[in-house]
């Protein structure tokens, strides 16, 4: 082996210069010498110039990672000697080679186990793991490295502390040094100013609860992160760590068991947060897309009612909240102004109903569809709730994230809403409008994101009171309220037809199940297709408001502050905020890049079917008996002249290709 060593040196050196001579001249004309430096380096690339050294890096990678570190410093410095004159480079004295292992074989099962497969079996190999970071700890120094002399013979000699027993240094026995005649020496002294020494930061990152079965428990992992790789990922981060899987223990502790607390000590660490959210849909998906609303340009909102069918289909009815669980998860476009106020794009949601209404069911469909989701209830699953707080672990006081913050970018969902701790009620205010979370606990201040959607469900408290105001029927407050841009309320009334329709649909489905399959049944989207569509719309149209569409949301935004009562909190410019967030989500849905005269009357169809605001248009009844209508382009007809002469615009002109709203 001690042979093998400079050999192996010598070609990470060679091959360091053939591949990335790029990063280490960046890395070179960098000024600041005491700084860690990283060098990315590809492991597919790497497997195909060097097979038998990749392996080695694989199976010993405690040893042939610091034999890349070393042979980055090398060829650092013969890129420096290269140099003319003219260049400022500047010798770097910390060079630490970070291993991507995406598209390598390394992205198999056996070596990228998720967390709670992890064995004994993996310990010492490179090993890959995903998940999300649950805790962040504070920022550490700890020793790296320190050299000792032998008093005999006075050979030098460099140890290295051991993570797992908490950065303790164990002395040689004997003399170390590899002479004909040993030494034999057994007595060491310190050599002043040879201590190198590293941040270090405690992470614990957590699997993704989607990935896993109903009734497993998500296991956890601690990560040490070292140098160059502290503080690059907070608290809700997906991340992907590459490293060391070992064990840590307290060698000092007497007459106590020792158990052994697998960590893995992190090579490299990425962010896939955006990876995430930016799903891969394939050509000829996209092309279908484009197919089917070519196919009903003459009825574009039949071909809209055709993929709101694909909600929550095995709910009946209720098209209102289908129409709002879709706009709710597509949102609107963020804006911001001149002075750099954010305004958020991300549109909430709450259901209020009797029990048996199907709120649950719209919770746990919305969270298939989202690519990143947290179910959870208001009273939270953990000790950090909904929002974030903070725990003493080892010693330390650390970060714990709540669900707002886990499901940042994506959507989080709360079932019970109103039995929200007195905490979370407090904070949970930022965290829908600013969309960020402040935390000052236990010395530890900072903020924490959660740009997320926040779709909520809550019983009524009691028997619903029509004519008492929302915040006194769910006993939540009416600014919390506010920050909800549709409050359906699905109130459980007797209607005899309704009642008729529903159990006729609920007693053919076992005839569905015995081959008798309804026609409509075959031309619902599959979730898969509603995901991608979904997907692709946010991404690929950023709706701007046309001067008729803004006509129309400022007359009935002046309309709604004219008549405005009791429930004066809603109508504030949050409602205006919220009208806009709706058009421009449902001009997404529509497959369009602007947002017409329709856009802006099906948002405030949607808002007056939320009673937290006094409507305006009659027509308007219960949402839990709204149904998907055969001709819904002429009811929108009929619908827009009578909202527009509630609003005063009935001379205005017609749009020429106006079909398209809420029916």
């Amino acid at each position: 082996m001690e042979e093998e060593v400079p050999m192996r040196l010598h070609s990470a050196v060679e091959y360091l210069l053939h591949c990335h001579s790029h990063q280490l001249r960046s890395i070179t004309l960098s000024p600041d010498p005491k700084l860690h430096y990283p060098l990315f380096l590809d492991y597919a690339e790497l497997m195909d110039a060097d097979p038998p050294l990749a392996r080695l890096v694989f199976a010993n990678p405690t040893d042939y990672l610091r034999f890349f570190d070393q042979a980055a410093i090398l060829a650092h410095k013969r890129v420096l000697k290269a140099m003319v004159s003219h260049e400022k480079g500047v010798e770097k004295k910390f060079i630490h080679v970070r291993f991507n292992v995406c598209g390598s074989p390394l992205e198999f099962p056996e070596t990228f186990p998720r967390i709670g497969r992890v064995r004994v079996k993996h310990r010492g190999i490179l090993l890959t793991l995903k998940g999300t970071v649950i805790r962040s700890g504070a920022v550490k120094m700890y020793e790296g490295e320190r050299t000792y002399q032998c008093k005999k013979c006075k050979h030098m000699f460099t140890l290295y502390p051991e993570l797992e027993t908490r950065n303790t240094i164990t002395l040689p026995s004997v003399c170390p040094s590899q002479r004909v005649n040993p030494c034999e020496g057994t007595k060491f002294i310190w050599v002043e100013n040879t201590t190198v020494c590293h941040d270090y930061q405690e992470m614990k990152i957590q699997e993704n609860t989607q990935v896993l079965g109903v009734g497993v428990i998500p296991r956890s992992i601690l990560v040490i992160l070292q140098d160059d790789l502290v503080d690059i990922v907070k608290a809700g981060d997906d991340v992907i760590v590459t490293g060391i899987l070992t064990a840590k223990w307290s060698p000092d502790l007497k007459d106590v068991r020792c158990d052994l607390d697998p960590i893995l000590i992190a090579n490299n660490v990425r962010r896939t947060n955006e990876l995430k959210l930016d799903i891969g849909i394939p050509d000829d998906v996209t092309m279908k897309f484009k197919q089917f609303w070519l196919d009903f340009r003459d009825t574009p909102l039949k071909g809209r009612n055709a993929i709101l069918r694909g909600i929550c289909p095995q709910v009946f009815g209720l098209f209102t909240v289908k129409l709002a669980v879709a706009l709710t998860l597509i949102g609107g476009v963020q804006h911001v102004d001149a002075s750099g106020t954010k305004i958020r794009g991300e549109s909430h949601l709450l259901l209020v109903g009797d029990p048996g209404t199907g709120k649950s069911q719209f919770l746990k469909f919305a969270a298939k569809l989202s690519n990143r989701s947290v179910i959870t209830t208001g009273l939270g699953s953990t000790s950090a709730g909904l929002t974030v707080t903070a725990v003493k672990d080892g010693g330390e006081w650390m970060l714990e994230a709540g669900a707002l913050v886990l499901a940042d970018g994506g959507l989080c969902c709360i079932d019970e809403f109103d039995s929200m701790r007195e905490h979370d009620r407090a904070t949970i205010h930022e965290a829908m409008e600013q969309q960020t979370i402040s935390v000052a606990k236990a010395g530890l201040v900072t903020t924490l994101s959660t740009k997320t959607i926040v779709f909520g469900a809550t019983n009524p408290k009691g028997h619903y009171d029509p004519d008492q105001p929302l915040s006194v029927n769910t006993a939540l407050s009416g600014p919390l309220l506010s920050r909800f841009d549709i409050v359906l309320v699905l109130l459980d009334t007797k209607n005899p037809e309704w009642d008729a329709v529903v159990s006729s649909h609920i007693l053919s489905e076992g005839e569905y199940e015995n081959g008798k399959q309804d026609e409509d049944l075959a031309n619902i989207w599959p979730l898969s297709i509603l995901r991608w569509y979904i997907g692709y719309v946010k991404k690929h149209f950023k709706p701007v408001l046309t001067k008729e569409a803004e006509k129309v949301i400022s007359s009935y935004y002046q309309l709604q502050r004219r008549s405005a009562t009791h429930n004066a909190a809603r109508t504030t410019v949050r409602m205006l905020e919220s009208l806009i967030r709706l058009a421009q989500a449902h001009a997404r849905l529509m497959f369009r890049n602007e947002v017409t005269r329709l856009d802006a009357i099906a948002a405030i169809l949607c808002i007056e079917s939320s009673m937290t605001i006094s409507a305006i248009i009659d027509s308007i009844g219960n949402a839990l008996h709204s149904n998907f209508t055969e001709n819904p382009d002429q009811e929108y007809a009929k619908q827009e002249k009578i909202i527009l002469e509630k609003l005063g615009l009935v001379g205005e002109s017609q749009e020429s290709n106006g079909l398209g709203g809420l029916c």
